[in-house]
Order: structure tokens, then sequence, then C-alpha cells
């Protein structure tokens, strides 16, 4: 706890996704504070009657079977995805202070929060600003420049193992089978599955075995041979420098997609059905690297996501556990942090808004994968990173997981309030 606190103590906050103040001070915009997350109606995948988690039953008035608008197994060429205006100007990292500033932040303002965290002169000052504006142009090309990346790995990466991009169930855990054998049967509800995957001090957030060792292990050898391949990969998120976007490798439709649609969905329908867990039709999925020469940590944060999957491949590596805070929109009220051990081939759920950091890795590396999952439903009425309507820009695949405006007759469920206790 004492490692934690330290991580917390360090000079302002940040976030794969997003600012948060931690539970000891660290930085959250004044128009984040007290914000909740609005919830619109979720798409399908319960029966009627089931119940779910804390306070949710599934009745008459929640769907029960299809995607949004009636679409099964809705995927990026079925429908077109979006990008919220803020990604382009807001919640941009400054490493070196440790600290995510807007874009639209007046200069004496952005001045002083900066004089805070020791950028003393202009020339310092003026270095700031470049990097800003810098990171907006970067994020303005970045469709354009994965779509580039993906046809030149397509064309020129002869992948090591090709069995490794198409989910079997052999790569599955045999616990993790039976765990979502269960969530599909018609007796399956919260205190069941409980008894199924493993609570963890954190509030509700869950550790499942998902993979097998055999697996990661092959898959780690296939994202090695692809980075001797020398040829070009993306950031995987704003804040980690080192790993691989997945779409751009393709594993994305027969593998990601799958996993999701076909797995996760039943779990995440009966864990967080008041956090978008009933209607997750999106994905941005990702593998991040932390070793001692590179990136050794992660500040906290919140995700882009309603519900995120933590997933630890593995290597040799010691330390560099996960903790986790309060809720975005409670980071305000204090509190402790949690620490949290992970191992190879388990995985942890958690709500993409739930406020947490890695800590530092002490040596060796550690390899995990990342899925951030989202609700279009929920998102449409409100962007989860600037708690406004969202600003739609046409976007490339599945984008930031926003399909269009909220249909003027569709209101938020008044039971679907994203629960921050």
């Amino acid at each position: 706890r004492s490692r934690v606190k330290q991580a917390l103590q360090g000079p302002g906050g940040g976030g794969g996704a997003g600012p948060a103040r931690g539970p000891l001070g660290l930085h959250l915009p004044p128009a984040m504070a007290g914000r909740n997350l609005g919830a619109g109606p979720e798409a399908g995948g319960a029966e009627p009657g089931r119940r779910l988690g804390p306070g949710m039953e599934t009745g008459p008035g929640m769907d029960g079977g299809l995607g949004v608008e009636g679409v099964p197994g809705p995927g990026p060429a079925r429908r077109r995805f979006y990008t919220c205006r803020c990604f382009y100007t807001d919640n941009i990292f400054l490493e070196e202070f440790r600290l995510h500033v807007s874009r639209a932040t007046p200069v004496q303002e952005l001045r002083a929060m900066l004089r805070n965290k020791g950028c003393k002169t202009e020339e310092q000052f003026e270095g700031v600003q470049a990097k800003i504006d810098g990171e907006v142009q970067r994020r303005r090309s970045l469709g354009r420049a994965s779509v580039e990346r993906a046809a030149i790995i397509s064309a020129r990466y002869k992948p090591l193992n090709p069995a490794v991009y198409v989910l079997q169930e052999s790569f599955l855990a045999p616990e993790f089978r039976a765990i979502v054998a269960y969530c599909r049967s018609e007796d399956a509800d919260f205190e069941g599955l409980l008894d199924r995957i493993q609570s963890l001090p954190a509030q509700r957030v869950y550790s499942l075995p998902v993979f097998t060792l055999d697996f990661c292990a092959q898959l780690l050898e296939e994202l090695d041979n692809f980075q001797r391949s020398g040829l070009p990969a993306g950031r995987p998120n704003t804040m980690n420098n080192h790993g691989v976007l997945l779409n751009e490798l393709g594993f994305d439709e027969r593998f990601v997609t799958t996993l999701r649609e076909d797995y996760l969905h039943p779990i995440t329908s009966i864990l967080y059905p008041d956090c978008g867990g009933l209607g997750l039709d999106s994905h941005k999925a990702f593998v991040v690297k932390y070793a001692t020469h590179q990136d050794r940590d992660l500040s906290f944060h919140y995700d882009n996501a309603e519900v995120t999957l933590n997933l630890s491949l593995g290597k040799d590596f010691s330390d560099g556990n996960l903790y986790f805070g309060d809720m975005r929109q409670d980071a305000v009220s204090g509190g402790e942090s949690v620490e949290v051990p992970h191992q190879p081939g388990y995985g942890l759920l958690h709500r993409g808004q739930h406020c947490h950091g890695a800590l530092p890795i002490a040596g060796g590396e550690r390899c995990n994968l990342i899925v951030w999952m989202r609700s279009s439903q929920l998102r449409n009425h409100q962007c989860p990173m600037c708690d406004r309507q969202p600003q739609l820009e046409h976007a490339d695949g599945y984008g930031d997981g926003f399909t269009g405006p909220p249909s003027p007759d569709h209101r938020p469920h008044p039971g679907n309030n994203c629960s921050l206790t």
C-alpha cells in the first residue's frame, strides 16, 4: 500500500485515456469533477427477469437478444462509427510533468499550471506549447496513418504462426470456457457468477483465467516476431509508448471481435448491466509492453471504455502490479487505493471509468493485452471523456465507439446510470 501511495503522490496524474484526481490529490480538470456518466438504454443479451449485477434486473422494458437497432453482432463493416471532437484537443498528456492539459486551456491558466510543476522559463513554456500542438496534429492524422500502417503490414509481414490470428477454443483456459457456459445458461445470475470468478478488494474488479499459458507464449512469440520485422507500429494509446495496435496486425475481426461478442459479452451482461455491459458493440484492443529501459509504469488514469479487460500475457518480470482508486466521478472524495496482483493468463475486468495505474516494474518485461469495450447506446448520449453530448466526426473502423446522435425519443433509462459506489 505504501508503494501505491508513493505512486499517487507523484507530480500530477495521467491516464491511458484521461486524467484523474487520485485519492491523494492528482490533477482533475474542473469540468470533470463531480460529474456523472449519463447512460442510455442498453442493447440486449440478457433474459427477461434475469438477475444481473447489484440492483439490476432485466424486465420487459429492457431489450433482449439483438444488438443496437436489431443488428446481431455489429461490426465496423455493418455500421459507421465516429469519434468525439474532444479527442483531438483534450486530455493531452505531458509526460515530463505528469499532467493532462487541453489545447483549449487559456494561455495564462496553462502557464500557472505548468509553473506549479516546474516550468519556469519562457523557453520551456514555448516548448510545451509546441508539444501540445504537435500532439493535436498527430491525433488528427491517426486514422490515415493507421490505415497506411495496416496496409504495409498486410503486404510485407510474414506471420510466424498464422493460427494465432483466429480465436480458437483451445486458446481459452478450461475454467474460462466453463464460466462462459454458465453465463449463457438460463439460470445464470450475479451470485452464481461470483462463485466462479474472483472478486478483488477493489470494488467491482474481478479476476478470471482467460487464456492458457501455452497460447500466451505463442502470442508473445508472434508479437516479438513482428517487432523484429522493423515494420511500422502505432502507439497503443496516448500514454503508452511501447506496444502494438492489434487491428493493424489483423487481429480485430476473427480474434478480438469474437472474444468480445461470443465470450466476454455473456460475462459483462451479468457483471456490468448498469455500465454498458449489456450492449458492448465495439472495442479498441492493443498490447502494451513494460520494461526497465522503456515504459516502466503507467500513471493514475481512467480508460475511454465502458468495460475494460486487462490481461497479463506474461514474460519474466517483477513488481509492476496494478492499483485502483475511486471511480473518476468520485475521485475528489478521498479514500485509499488498492494494489492488485496480476498473473499470466488471467484477465482483470473493471469499469472503464474506474481510476487505476500500474506501479513501476522492477525487472524483466511484462506484456498486457488490453481490450477497451464500448457501448454506443451509452456514449451516444454523453461522451465519457468530456462529459458532454458528443460532437461527432467520421472515423475509420470502430472510431471511439459512437454511432450517431441519440434518437430524440431515446431517453436514458433511470436504472442504467453507471453505479459510482
